[in-house]
């Protein structure tokens, strides 16, 4: 039995915590902040919409005392709140552990990955690793076995994770280019808005040229910011993606179906892929990659784009060939 902390209490935190126990016998405690009514409704009730938390799970408010718990740390919170959380970690000044990211997204005001906001605020001797990939919560509680991938920052320290949480319910693909899967897989939500307004405005048969498109567009910024462009056609981007695109289940999806419908409601809440869009969009300008699908949906979340023209905006190719190799 290991112990494994969970930073966060979020419909993704909250699978992990019953992963962890349920799947692989590990001890856990769930850390939530103070005054959080969804952390203070979970628990209490000891559910939320998706799953129903194992009796021996532990919650805990006092982030020190969390980290202090265990040795590995998994956190799933929104990635616009990692800036944040990150301060606060390294003011408890953990050293000799191994950090987690089970969350997808980049920074929208600094364009950073979030394992590089972790580990500019924590001790060097810490190591950060990511968890990402296709699955939905529905799916996995259902039983139903998935393929994920890790990256991180020490090759050993991957290969051992793999080897402690794998199960019949999920296998692991190991990949070296961690820069290529944070930026990949947070591509894949701004993506999932997309195929959402395509099915939004009964385009649904355009989301082949979407997946194609938007694969090609974030492999060129990955390889311009020094990650291998084909990580973008592996599981964190295209295996997620794929499964993002024809699931009832994806949030950014629906987010994209009711945006486009203008049919937006408080129980959708704002997609992760909102800030992301914000955050890839920044990136496409600083490293001058062209990327008509990311900025199309910048510019229809921010700017007041043209609604009427998206289908046209989002497949709008400079050079009218498939690939440029120069």
């Amino acid at each position: 039995m290991n112990q494994i902390t969970i930073l966060g209490c979020g419909r993704w935190a909250s699978f992990h915590a019953w992963y962890q126990i349920e799947k692989l016998h590990n001890d856990v405690t769930m850390w939530g902040r103070i005054g959080d009514n969804y952390f203070a409704q979970l628990m209490q009730t000891k559910k939320n919409g998706y799953i129903t938390m194992p009796d021996s799970l532990r919650y805990s408010t006092d982030l020190q005392s969390s980290l202090d718990f265990a040795d590995t740390i998994i956190i799933a919170i929104s990635a616009q709140g990692m800036q944040e959380l990150s301060r606060n970690i390294g003011q408890c000044c953990p050293e000799n552990k191994t950090f987690i990211l089970c969350m997808k997204g980049i920074d929208q005001n600094t364009g950073e990955r979030l394992s590089q906001i972790l580990a500019k605020n924590i001790d060097k001797s810490n190591h950060v690793c990511v968890w990402v990939g296709p699955g939905h919560i529905e799916e996995l509680t259902a039983g139903h076995p998935n393929m994920m991938v890790m990256a991180g920052d020490d090759k050993a320290t991957v290969r051992r994770l793999i080897k402690m949480f794998e199960s019949p319910l999920i296998t692991f693909l190991r990949e070296e280019d961690l820069l290529g899967v944070e930026v990949g897989s947070a591509a894949k939500n701004v993506m999932g808005i997309a195929a959402g307004i395509l099915d939004g405005l009964g385009q649904s048969s355009l989301k082949g040229a979407l997946m194609a498109r938007g694969c090609y567009e974030v492999s060129l910024l990955i390889e311009k910011m020094g990650g291998n462009r084909m990580t973008a056609f592996g599981m964190s981007h295209l295996g997620d993606f794929e499964a993002t695109l024809f699931s009832k289940n994806s949030h950014n999806r629906r987010y994209g179906e009711e945006f486009i419908k203008d049919n937006l409601s408080d129980d959708i809440g704002t997609a992760e892929g909102v800030g992301t869009a914000k955050a890839l969009h920044r990136l496409a300008e600083k490293y001058g990659i062209v990327m008509p699908i990311t900025n199309t949906i910048y510019s229809v979340l921010y700017d007041n784009g043209d609604k009427k023209n998206i289908i046209n905006n989002l497949f709008e190719i400079t050079k009218h060939k498939e690939f440029d190799y120069e």
